[in-house]
């Protein structure tokens, strides 16, 4: 039984190694993968054309014959329900809830943070960890950036008194935070 398995998965990698090597002849030789478009090429400018002069998406389906569905992927930047997404902006950071260390956020508590960090600080859920405790804080990434760099002196001991165990609390929260999206 164990033979034939590794049979039949040799011959599978096999396949696959064959089939990567026919795309990547097919992509040398200058062919493009995928699906052709429903409407040619020299068409799209006219559709769109004719789309911009006011000609309904049914009635451009009917002179192409092709779907509505086509006429739409042809015209979807010009629909006015597209948004342009402009590539300077970046999009907005969606909150994150992270667990952070009550001795995190005691040390946080007593130092000097703006109002959106004391928001995000105050409005954290404690929860009971043993004889300690974790405070569930939620906020966009930055924000878990920010704690972090201000609770920096836990690890360096910047005129704080060293406590091993705000060390520690500090790189488990590090660790959490450090599985975000990267900074841009």
């Amino acid at each position: 039984m164990k033979f034939m398995v590794q049979t039949l998965a040799a011959a599978g990698e096999l396949q696959r190694e064959l089939t990567y090597d026919g795309l990547r002849a097919a992509e040398a030789k200058g062919n493009k993968g995928g699906r052709r478009p429903a409407i040619a090429a020299g068409a799209t400018a006219a559709v769109r054309k004719a789309y911009l002069e006011g000609r309904s998406i049914a009635a451009l389906a009917r002179d192409h014959r092709v779907s509505r569905g086509a006429i739409r992927t042809a015209v979807a930047d010009l629909l006015p329900d597209h948004t342009a997404a402009e590539e300077d902006v970046p999009a907005p950071e969606l909150p994150v809830t992270l667990d952070m260390p009550g001795k995190v956020a005691d040390f946080l508590r007593a130092t000097d943070l703006d109002d959106v960090e004391r928001a995000a600080l105050d409005q954290g859920t404690t929860v009971r960890r043993g004889q300690g405790y974790t405070l569930r804080v939620t906020a966009v990434p930055a924000v878990h950036r920010q704690f972090l760099a201000r609770c920096q002196p836990l690890d360096f001991g910047q005129g704080v008194p060293a406590v091993l165990a705000q060390r520690k609390a500090r790189r488990e929260y590090e660790n959490r935070v450090s599985t975000l999206t990267p900074e841009p």
